[in-house]
């Protein structure tokens, strides 16, 4: 590399719902395969301001520029994540609110009409948590019969099944959990809509990706777009490397 060129940015990926670093697997493979560091921290899943204090731990263990990207809920965190190293940012399939904005409003079906993460889809559990009340805590989690045609429609069975088999619930809170000042504001965005997406709307991916004036493109990919076309996911995300 020559001296007065740039260092090429750190590459932080941060998984959403219903899912595991692993979920991350494809994309982040491509991207070791250009040249990029990587990391993909474990999003605990407990609401935005805890879990965006977790993946900030990841990022003060970086030296250098980062491009910080989200898929789902992974985008409710992110975007309260405050980092000065942080160049670009990148949302797949994701979240992406407002100050005082919860992610469950994204699926508003009157305005963004289409999701089917929905009961008897989606399903509740009592779970250990040190973080909830008495050291409990309600999550919520996509009932197997549903996660295939629900979460990842455009993958084969054997992927939906492993991906299944790394499902991780989330408490119902963080989806109700006012998010902080957007750190998108300000930043250069990128936003992957998921044009077949049957949990959050694409057409609720557009509204908020107009609305943070994100560089914008679609893929023709269900909800999990990261597994089913981590070429176009590393794609987009080079892109904002810059």
């Amino acid at each position: 590399m020559p001296a007065w060129a740039a260092p090429r940015p750190t590459v932080v990926l941060v998984h959403g719902a219903f899912a595991d670093p692993t979920s991350w697997h494809g994309v982040a493979a491509r991207l070791r395969g250009q040249g990029y560091a990587v990391l993909t921290p474990v999003n605990p899943l407990r609401g935005p301001a805890h879990d965006s204090a977790a993946v900030q731990r990841t990022l003060d263990t970086v030296d250098g520029p980062i491009v910080l990207v989200g898929h789902s809920y992974g985008g409710s965190v992110i975007s309260n994540v405050h980092d000065p190293d942080v160049v670009s940012m990148v949302y797949v399939a994701a979240f992406a609110p407002t100050q005082g904005e919860f992610a469950q409003q994204a699926l508003d079906p009157v305005r963004f009409p289409g999701s089917r993460l929905l009961p008897p889809a989606l399903q509740v559990k009592v779970v250990d948590d040190p973080q909830g009340i008495a050291g409990r805590n309600l999550d919520g989690y996509v009932a197997p019969d549903y996660f295939h045609d629900v979460f990842a429609q455009d993958v084969d069975d054997a992927t939906a099944a492993d991906m299944l088999a790394h499902q991780q619930s989330i408490a119902l809170a963080a989806n109700l959990e006012p998010s902080g000042a957007p750190s998108w504001s300000g930043e250069r965005t990128w936003y992957l809509v998921s044009a077949q997406d049957r949990v959050i709307p694409p057409a609720s991916q557009r509204f908020m990706a107009g609305r943070m004036g994100a560089q914008t493109s679609e893929l023709d990919a269900s909800h999990a777009s990261l597994v089913s076309r981590p070429d176009a996911v590393a794609a987009a995300i080079v892109t904002a490397a810059g």
